[in-house]
């Protein structure tokens, strides 16, 4: 039996993850959007381009959520974008009250799955759907770390001129402009990229890292990214359908780890073992005074945002 995979949004990024999840042959999609039409249409036309990529996975796009039960994996896409001059705090208010509707909706129909969030604020969007799903916290994760790195290392790629394959880079802390990319653990080939360039080379990667989302939205002026926030989506969903055992940087509930001991728990960015069940495992390592102040900075923007929630 194939799994069956729910994407909750039928946009730009909805759609994409669809079909990046059809044609890796994860499962069987069903892509959920209260617009009439839309997700029955891009469905449609995603089902009809099976014949021509090869992909034997089916997909049905409906406005309601019956088609979901039994889900083994939830995407939630669903949400405001970003517009030019707004933050991903911005989308706050409007978007809490969708991703609540939407965990309120996926609980009881599919009470095992896994949950990925995308929707922006993607850290505090993560809690809330963890808070009105009742699911324990592993089995919620926020998406942002893996794309923030996906960014890191093709800036780094671009800057050296080098295979994107020969990069590794880390990301940690809340995918927002307070995150916190770690040059000392990012590499090309094994080596460090603080032997490769220099500081302020290094510090205009940082920065545009952080950015990276703003400037595809100044540029587009109409929309926000979503090739690269899809595929991230769907190297998340892979490496938890198919119990991948991938460590990668995810948005999970940290409570006490990364020096966040009696502070209240936070979702944010850390390496994690994304499995069958989830987010099974968080790697802790050592962060020097200025990265752990840095990181500290970025929890708390991302607990300031939880608490405004009211959940």
């Amino acid at each position: 039996m194939r799994n069956k995979i729910t994407v909750v949004g039928a946009g730009n990024v909805g759609a994409s993850t669809a079909q990046k999840v059809l044609e890796m042959g994860l499962g069987d999609v069903v892509l959920v959007d209260v617009v009439e039409g839309v997700p029955q249409g891009k469905a449609l036309d995603l089902m009809e381009s099976a014949p021509v990529v090869g992909f034997n996975g089916r997909i049905v796009g409906t406005n309601g959520y019956a088609e979901t039960k039994g889900s083994d994996l939830v995407i939630i896409t669903a949400g405001l974008a970003r517009k030019p001059g707004m933050s991903r705090d911005d989308l706050l208010a409007a978007n809490v009250k969708i991703v609540a509707s939407v965990a309120r909706e996926i609980a009881p129909l599919s009470p095992d799955a896994v949950v990925i969030v995308v929707t922006n604020p993607m850290d505090v969007m993560a809690y809330v759907a963890a808070q009105v799903s009742g699911f324990k916290k592993e089995r919620v994760i926020g998406m942002g770390g893996v794309l923030d790195s996906a960014r890191f290392r093709a800036f780094i790629a671009m800057e050296l001129g080098v295979s994107v394959e020969n990069t590794h880079a880390f990301v940690l802390g809340g995918h927002g402009d307070a995150m916190v990319p770690l040059p000392r653990y990012s590499t090309v080939a094994g080596i460090p990229i603080t032997e490769l360039l220099p500081p302020d080379r290094i510090d205009a990667l940082v920065e545009r890292t952080r950015n990276g989302g703003a400037e595809i939205v100044s540029l587009l002026k109409t929309g926000s990214a979503y090739y690269a926030p899809a595929a991230s989506a769907a190297q998340m969903a892979r490496a938890i359908l198919m119990d991948e055992k991938k460590v990668l940087p995810c948005s999970v509930y940290v409570d006490g780890k990364y020096g966040q001991g009696g502070r209240k728990g936070v979702y944010t960015g850390v390496p994690v073992k994304l499995g069958a069940g989830g987010a099974e495992e968080v790697f802790e390592i050592a962060l020097t005074p200025g990265e752990q102040a840095a990181f500290d900075r970025s929890a708390e923007a991302v607990r300031t945002g939880q608490a405004a929630t009211g959940y």
